[in-house]
């Protein structure tokens, strides 16, 4: 039988390769859970072992329940009657069977019924399902909704609502978005108030919102009447009760299994979510990071699928004579969308890791504040991993999601016009792609949020120590090439700086952030390369292209190419 965990050798590659040592003796209380829960690990080895079984049992499902009924889930779509939702069939049958197999609270600490795993193998979990079907990671991948709790909330909110959210009884939904508050959160309006006993209530319109329907909701609202910022913002908890009403579910290109809803907030009784003012500066900032990387393991899956289906479909398919796998330009399209699949998968799992351990290491300084012990090298050591975190997760959704597109695009390419129909698969991958680069930030944000970290040179010293290691045989080769990458990108980057204008520093950013995500992503696949013989070549075919690009991005910022931008209104002005 199928599997899309153990199928899949470039996720075992990675998932053999990963080190959590630290991250999972921190999560495991140096292993001391294992003497109040049997089923908990007593060593590092032992829990990896566990969570090979749980994802090949995720890989399972995905494969063989999940994936066959996402034609069906895609064609009924979730609806709306009465002002209640209602999934797909396929969707709730998806959703009874995560529960059965207790796959509902991965992240969750297991005195509130979940597995206690690490966001690294959660993120295995994520780019299996969206393989099966991009629509249910949309539900599936919102366990970050209960994390958000677990970490900010109260003692009384975790009892609340976590164990339901283990159990699957509760799903969850994050209501950010309004008409007037898109990307700019700063913006939101939506209202939140105190009656005489302290009691909170929210009022007013969230739109676009991914599972509305959900049973619990993180609200973004302004708590502090008179504010026009960020800072006027708090987090909020609330039941989805009769108070909220879903005024629509909109009607989509793609992922129709997963309902996006507007929803009307009408004195909803809710609890604020750790401190007033800090909603938007740190709880939903915080949970960015996970959201991003939701959608680029979403991306993943999608690319995955897209790519078996190309391969599967070039191989049966033939035209004068032979498979077009065999045509030249054909088969080149294939080696380019894997090689782009596997480099994509080394930054994906590269920024998993890097999250884990920011968390480990905030989750480690809270329990020494706790026991009244100092921190000081913990604190330094988190402030550099936030700041690597701050421009691998936006590089890496900015990325992973374009390739997403792009990916699905020359699929549909390779199999000509029944690739248009609905009746073949790779239809609708092409439709479930197209929202990745668009939501949780749309590509153009995410460079900016990384380009600051560009201009900065955050991973500088990474570099740098890549540049100092002894390489052997071809991988000489390839590394002088990143070398000179390196170069393209410091005289880009002066260039720049030198100029003093801030406009010209915007409109190149999109160049630097390349030059940068070919650098990082390059030398991950130098070190595999090092390691694993099967991926030299997909290390020289990534960096040989790497080189070729980084040489026009650097022309490009050099001869200012771009400088149009700077008066885009008179070039687009229509109208004398």
């Amino acid at each position: 039988m199928a599997n899309f965990f153990v199928d899949n050798p470039d996720i075992e590659f990675h998932f053999k390769r990963c080190d959590l040592k630290e991250v999972v003796s921190q999560i495991e209380g140096g292993y001391t859970q294992s003497r109040d829960y049997p089923y908990a690990p007593v060593n590092y080895e032992d829990a990896m072992e566990n969570y090979r079984r749980v994802l090949e049992v995720i890989g399972d499902l995905a494969a063989n329940n999940i994936s066959p009924r996402a034609a069906s889930v895609d064609i009924d779509g979730a609806t709306l009657l009465n002002g209640k939702v209602e999934y797909a069939a396929g969707t709730r049958d998806n959703l009874r069977e995560l529960g059965q197999a207790d796959l509902h609270g991965m992240i969750l600490p297991r005195a509130y019924g979940g597995l206690h795993f690490p966001f690294t193998i959660y993120m295995m979990a994520v780019e299996c399902i969206s393989r099966a079907d991009a629509s249910l990671m949309n539900i599936f991948g919102l366990q970050d909704i209960g994390e958000t709790i677990h970490k900010f909330g109260s003692q009384d909110q975790r009892n609340e609502f976590l164990p339901k959210f283990c159990t699957g009884e509760y799903t969850g939904a994050m209501a950010l978005t309004e008409p007037d508050a898109g990307s700019d959160l700063q913006a939101v309006k939506l209202h939140a108030y105190q009656n005489d006993r302290g009691q909170w209530f929210l009022r007013g319109v969230k739109r676009f919102i991914t599972n509305g329907n959900a049973e619990v909701l993180l609200v973004l609202a302004r708590s502090e009447p008179g504010t026009r910022d960020g800072r006027g913002l708090s987090l909020f908890v609330c039941h989805g009760d009769a108070t909220v009403k879903v005024r629509r579910i909109e009607h989509k290109l793609g992922i129709h299994g997963s309902p996006t809803c507007e929803l009307q907030f009408n004195d909803t009784p809710a609890q604020l979510v750790g401190s007033r003012k800090f909603g938007l500066i740190k709880y939903v900032l915080d949970l960015m990071y996970r959201a991003r990387m939701g959608v680029s393991a979403q991306s993943l899956g999608i690319s995955q699928a897209a790519f078996e289906e190309a391969l599967k479909y070039a191989r049966a398919r033939r035209q004068f004579g032979r498979p077009i796998s065999e045509i030249p330009v054909v088969s080149n399209m294939l080696i380019e969308m894997r090689v782009m699949l596997e480099a994509n998968r080394s930054l994906f799992y590269s920024a998993a890791k890097c999250v884990d351990d920011k968390e480990m290491l905030e989750f480690a300084i809270e329990r020494l504040k706790e026991e009244k012990k100092p921190f000081g090298d913990e604190n330094v050591r988190l402030k550099e991993l936030t700041k690597v975190a701050n421009i691998l997760t936006p590089l890496t959704k900015y990325i992973l999601s374009e390739a997403a597109n792009k990916i699905t695009y020359d699929a549909l390419q390779i199999h000509g016009g029944t690739g248009y129909m609905k009746e073949f698969r790779v239809e609708r991958l092409t439709r479930d792609a197209r929202i990745t680069n668009i939501y949780e930030g749309t590509s153009q944000l995410q460079i900016v949020a990384a380009s600051g970290g560009v201009i900065n040179d955050v991973l500088g010293e990474f570099f740098a120590g890549m540049e100092r290691k002894d390489r052997r045989g071809s991988l000489t080769t390839l590394s002088n090439h990143l070398k000179e990458i390196r170069v393209l990108f410091l005289e880009s980057l002066r260039y720049v700086l030198d100029k003093k204008d801030d406009a010209f520093q915007d409109v190149a950013a999109r160049d630097l952030v390349d030059l940068y995500g070919y650098l990082y992503i390059g030398y991950l696949l130098l070190e595999e390369a090092e390691q694993e013989p099967r991926k030299v070549f997909i290390a020289n075919r990534y960096i040989v292209n790497a080189l070729a690009s980084a040489r026009k991005n650097a022309e490009g910022i050099r001869s200012e190419t771009f400088g149009d931008l700077l008066h885009a209104e008179e070039i687009l002005l229509t109208k004398k």
